[in-house]
């Protein structure tokens, strides 16, 4: 089931937008050594673009986590993260009929 109210809370804050708009082409953002394209992009890669600190870009991306608009894939130490496309769909498929 999709929280509109958290997935607008998410969006609400434009670092989170950013995140969402690198994973969407992560090839045009990240080099190529951090995409893997069967787990996405290491948490550290978007730390390294955002230049903010660990625990913010933490914090951030785990708002976008809880609105399941990330799916994160832990690999021993390495957590990465893709957009979760099902629920972006959804989302924006249904925010015509809310407005």
């Amino acid at each position: 089931m999709i929280d509109d109210n958290l997935i607008y809370k998410a969006l609400a804050n434009p670092f989170r937008r950013d995140i969402l708009k690198w994973l969407k082409t992560p090839d045009q953002y990240f080099t190529s050594g951090y995409v893997d394209v069967g787990r996405g992009v290491p948490l550290n890669a978007i730390l390294a673009l955002s230049c903010l600190s660990q625990s913010t870009v933490s914090a951030h991306v785990t708002a976008l986590i809880e609105a399941r608009l990330l799916v994160s894939t832990r690999v021993s130490q390495w957590l990465f993260l893709t957009r979760n496309e099902e629920v972006i769909r959804a989302f924006t498929a249904g925010l015509g009929s809310h407005l």
